[in-house]
């Protein structure tokens, strides 16, 4: 079957500033949430905010301190990028870069005068930038001073950082995200949100009023993209993936819309405008009381232009999935489902899936879809030769590519898609950088020794066909 993407579809690849820029305190840049983040076992609990890390320690490793060292090498990149006939790329700005300690009035031009060059060197070949405002780094100093985003006063602070990135960059970037997998605050609370919790605390209390104070924040910034630049496009983010229900068994399917509810509950707010009904209900359960201001629910009427979404796995949900019958794989938890293969960190490799939540998620909002992060983490290895084969990469794009044409043959507006870590970057999950998704070998390995050369895999050259041939030509 010859695939069919409307004209115009945006092709291309996403990074994030956390996990490829480095230069950590250069620039005037402030240190951020993902700077505390080790690399080995302390990883797990710092990212859940059982294990508060406040400064950093000489005993450990920071991936992210040096990353790919993209703040030094993006024109190399994005070179790169544009061999391969990217129309878009989606990287984020880092906060801290901009507003060092979070809460100053004055941004840090010289962070504004970074962002600028980059931008600028991805118009000069004609590649689109797809900007997320806050993806996965909150500023320290807001963390300690103010207990991150279970305090109201961030939702200022972010609205002060996104009416900087809008006017600064007003003309350059178009295509706006507000919060990166919103979504992963309930399962990671501190690399999600920069939360820590007190012994005793109501940790659903917590998370939660941090999601409306996000929420918020997403609201205004839409507004004030509007604002700006009536031609700038927002959309919401979504760490994506349906789960499947264990059985037939009525528990086992209540148990997976329960699961899909929790995860679609901030774009549901942030696409339609207000809290779902089942809400009232979950929140009574569990003592949860949201704190809000007699104007909350007028300004998160200002709603997204489109949904994206990351869309690695499916998932499965049974009434009695513990601790102990979950995959360790990922933050959110999931049953190993026994009819889809999975990667060698355990993610169940699913391309229906991805039909069938594309579907789900446009007959849920009616807004158009933008696939922002797809991919294989797997290990490289060179051969005889100097080269990377990486087939198992190609055949899992493919599948995915293959199944994203069916959903848009479905009658779904499809927007593009960019793969994750198009070049190889420092994994989110896991702080490996041997787990590698990218199109371009980065030369460094788990403990952050390597030359950083830069070297196409076989994918380059696949991806580089399937974009010149608008996803036609898939073999």
């Amino acid at each position: 079957m010859e695939t069919k993407f409307p004209a115009g579809f945006l092709w291309g690849g996403a990074i994030a500033a956390n996990q490829a820029e480095g230069a950590w305190r250069e620039g005037g840049k402030g240190a951020a949430t993902v700077d505390m983040l080790p690399h080995g076992p302390a990883r797990l609990a710092v990212k859940l905010g059982q294990q508060p890390r406040f400064s950093w320690r000489d005993d450990e490793f920071y991936p992210s301190h040096e990353g790919i060292d993209f703040y030094h090498r993006y024109k190399e990149d994005i070179a790169l990028m544009a061999e391969m006939g990217f129309k878009v790329f989606r990287t984020s700005i880092a906060w801290s870069r901009l507003y060092p300690q979070g809460d100053e009035l004055m941004p840090n031009e010289a962070g504004i005068a970074f962002y600028r060059d980059l931008f600028n060197e991805c118009k000069k070949y004609n590649i689109e930038p797809l900007v997320t405002l806050c993806h996965f780094d909150v500023p320290m100093h807001l963390v300690k001073e103010y207990g991150s985003w279970r305090n109201r006063k961030m939702v200022d602070f972010f609205s002060r950082y996104a009416r900087t990135c809008f006017e600064a960059f007003n003309g350059l970037v178009k295509y706006w995200l507000t919060f990166n997998e919103i979504n992963i605050l309930l399962h990671s609370p501190f690399s999600g949100a920069g939360l820590v919790f007190a012994e005793g605390e109501n940790q659903q209390q917590v998370k939660y009023q941090a999601a409306h104070h996000e929420l918020l924040a997403s609201a205004l910034a839409t507004k004030i993209a509007h604002e700006v630049n009536p031609q700038n496009q927002v959309g919401c983010m979504l760490a994506g993936g349906n789960f499947y229900p264990w059985s037939c068994k009525p528990e086992d399917v209540w148990t997976a819309l329960e699961k899909d509810r929790e995860n679609l509950f901030f774009i549901d707010v942030q696409a339609r405008g207000a809290y779902p009904a089942w809400t009232q209900r979950m929140f009574r359960e569990q003592g949860i009381a949201i704190e809000r201001q007699p104007e909350d629910s007028e300004i998160l009427r200002h709603t997204v232009d489109f949904v994206s979404f990351s869309y690695y796995a499916s998932r499965c949900a049974s009434a009695e999935m513990n601790s102990q019958n979950t995959s360790a794989a990922n933050v959110v938890k999931s049953l190993k489902n026994p009819y889809v293969e999975a990667s060698e960190w355990g993610w169940g490799i699913d391309p229906l899936g991805l039909r069938i939540t594309m579907n789900m998620m446009y007959d849920r909002y009616q807004k158009p879809l933008f696939l922002v992060e797809n991919g294989l983490g797997a290990k490289d290895t060179f051969n005889a030769q100097g080269e990377i084969e990486d087939d198992y990469r190609i055949s899992y794009l493919r599948g995915h590519i293959r199944a994203m044409a069916k959903a848009i043959e479905d009658g779904i507006p499809v927007m593009g898609y960019t793969s994750w870590g198009c070049i190889d970057l420092v994994s989110a999950s896991t702080g490996e950088m041997s787990k590698r998704y990218g199109f371009v070998y980065v030369d460094r390995d788990d403990r952050g020794q390597g030359t950083l050369a830069r070297t196409r895999k076989k994918s380059f050259w696949w991806y580089k066909k399937v974009i010149a041939s608008n996803g036609a030509d898939l073999d």
